[in-house]
């Protein structure tokens, strides 16, 4: 089948970017699957396993399709419905009970649960950009992985942790900042921010890792970093929130909102296989997973069927601005 995705953003995403990285390789995957795939995105993308559209917003969605798609894949808000048959991947997350459309797939079980619906694909990395990693090598600080700017996603709490554990954290994805202030520490980590970094300096960086701090303060949807990090043999501790109980089982991490017991267990990092962790990705999270499921879903699509009953809507909306975390 010739599928088209659609984005408003750039690809390929060199540093930060998960939608973006996520839809190139499910692209790749669907070629090596031998679908045909083509981009419509946003100027100055390139592709070279696909062809490439110029997506422009101010333009109805419909007239920009090229000719020969089966089946269309929005992976943001369309301004009209779709003529061809369509699926719309939500990747975030949002707190207002606005309906959504009744094709719309989520990115994990809980992710979809939260909006009245059971029709999710869990994302997929692609091993070629990760390269074979190097599983019994010394490792000698923990790191914390995403966009530190964000709050929800916590880089106070990871120093908080690593403060308890006496362990130094490597910061990918962060800037520089008085991590003393607002946290009162009996100990000073030693705390590394590489700032936003891609390609084979991340991979570097997460493969002389021991493990992976992810306090996060909200329903995480998904959470690549989170696969990344235990494809380089990394196990996470992390807080229960979203996506994380079902990424992350008892032989890969540990999950806890108590930074008391996160730096407890980190304790026992040497307990945790870090072949495990890897093996555990390849069977499940790739990008070939991603789009055999995807593919599945085109097909239901494309005989005339809906994705949900109804049209999804959050099913209670979050008062608090951030979940606990202590």
């Amino acid at each position: 089948m010739h599928v088209l995705i659609v984005n408003n953003t750039v690809i390929p995403a060199l540093k930060y970017g998960g939608t973006e990285r996520v839809i190139w390789w499910l692209g790749k995957a669907l070629v090596k699957m031998r679908h045909k795939v083509s981009y419509l995105v946003a100027k100055g993308s390139h592709c070279p396993f696909a062809d490439v559209y110029e997506y422009n917003p101010a333009q109805p969605l419909n007239s920009q399709v090229p000719a020969g798609v089966d089946v269309i894949h929005l992976n943001h808000g369309a301004s009209e419905q779709p003529a061809l048959p369509y699926i719309i991947t939500m990747h975030g997350n949002m707190n207002h009970r606005q309906p959504l459309d009744v094709n719309t797939v989520f990115v994990s079980a809980n992710h979809a649960t939260r909006f009245g619906s059971n029709i999710f694909v869990h994302n997929g990395i692609d091993p070629e950009d990760y390269g074979v990693p190097v599983l019994d090598n010394a490792r000698k600080y923990i790191h914390f992985l995403g966009d530190a700017a964000w709050r929800v996603k916590n880089v106070r709490g990871a120093i908080k942790v690593a403060a308890k554990a006496r362990l130094p954290l490597h910061v990918v994805g962060g800037v520089r900042f008085n991590f003393n202030q607002g946290i009162r520490l009996t100990f000073s980590p030693r705390v590394h921010f590489y700032g936003m970094k891609g390609g084979e300096e991340k991979n570097r960086i997460i493969n002389n890792s021991k493990a992976m701090l992810f306090p996060v303060r909200w329903h995480e949807p998904f959470g690549i970093a989170i696969i990344e990090s235990l494809y380089f043999g990394c196990p996470v501790f992390a807080t229960p929130y979203g996506s994380l109980p079902e990424l992350v089982n008892e032989e890969v991490g540990f999950l806890s909102h108590s930074s008391t017991e996160l730096a407890y267990a980190l304790q026992r990092i040497n307990s945790y296989s870090r072949q495990t962790c890897h093996e555990y990705v390849m069977d499940n999270f790739t990008a070939g997973h991603m789009a055999g499921k995807y593919v599945s879903l085109y097909e239901k699509v494309l005989n005339g069927y809906t994705l949900n009953p109804v049209a999804p809507i959050l099913q209670q909306v979050q008062q608090e601005k951030f979940l606990p975390f202590n």
